[in-house]
């Protein structure tokens, strides 16, 4: 838990506040942008919550704080129903988890909730609360994982529900040897009708995407909008197989068409195809020229 020993000078004065164990993953910054910035290198609240519903964003954020780095001088009176709210709706039938994980660097996990089954894609924190609403709306069949970094407490997940773990072989280590469907080659792999898995190595030498319904694209750490820059990127500075080869695999991803770029890091980015399509341009260009 946070401590009130630890707080970081930078916070403005209140209830909420940040310490200095922030790791700075960006998490708390885009669940409630109104509250949080960053200053230094980690987070921090430059203005108190104004109101009920920028109140409810920070304690969601404060839920999924991978380091439990947010508190609040007075306990919260309404942290149960705020556990409610998680998985957040994204849109449609789209959740975000919430309750990142430190395992993952504050990766966000996605749920897709479908009929013939519900997809999690990247794992949060094994939360008993989180774990719980995920039963309730119909528990995991799937669990694709986009690539070594963001596989956090998979293994948990599996024991509770018994999904299948979806995996890159060129991910695979110790911690993740006994995943259920191991993916090999480079070729577009199609688990399902409304479920496409595209290779792209770059980040990782193994790292895949998920295309959901030709719609919505799971981008774990291959693709995400910068919110420094204003538009899409691969991350360069944490590129750890090969700058050259993510560049080819973002040419070949440019091909398919999608509205929704929904990344482990970075910020989550949505327009119509045709926009979408140009800024995947805009990207490319930004990449080779890094």
């Amino acid at each position: 838990m946070a401590r009130i020993d630890r707080r970081r000078p930078e916070n403005t004065s209140g209830n909420f506040y940040v310490d200095s164990t922030c790791i700075d993953c960006d998490t708390c910054r885009w669940m409630a942008p109104e509250v949080f910035t960053e200053i230094g290198e980690q987070s921090a609240v430059y203005r108190q919550p104004a109101n009920a519903a920028e109140e409810v964003r920070s304690l969601a954020a404060l839920l999924s704080c991978p380091t439990s780095s947010i508190g609040t001088v007075d306990k919260p009176k309404n942290i149960q129903n705020i556990q409610q709210l998680l998985p957040a709706l994204v849109t449609e039938n789209i959740y975000h988890c919430g309750y990142h994980s430190e395992k993952s660097y504050g990766a966000a996990s996605y749920l897709i909730v479908r009929p013939e089954g519900n997809i999690l894609v990247d794992s949060p924190r094994f939360a008993p609360p989180l774990v719980k609403n995920i039963e309730a709306m119909g528990g995991i069949r799937y669990l694709y994982l986009t690539h070594r970094d963001d596989v956090a407490d998979h293994q948990q997940y599996r024991d509770r529900f018994g999904c299948d773990r979806i995996l890159h072989a060129d991910e695979i280590n110790a911690g993740t040897r006994n995943v259920e469907i191991q993916l090999s080659g480079s070729e577009p792999y199609q688990l399902a009708k409304d479920l496409l898995i595209l290779p792209v190595p770059g980040h990782t030498k193994g790292h895949t995407v998920l295309l959901y319904n030709n719609k919505f694209l799971f981008t774990g750490d291959h693709l995400a909008r910068s919110e420094t820059l204003q538009h899409l990127i691969g991350f360069r500075t944490a590129c750890w197989y090969s700058w050259k080869e993510q560049i080819k695999s973002m040419r070949k991803l440019a091909d398919y068409s999608f509205e929704w770029v929904l990344p482990g890091h970075g910020r989550r980015y949505h327009a119509d195809r045709e926009t979408m399509g140009k800024m995947m341009q805009k990207c490319i260009a930004w990449m080779e020229a890094n």
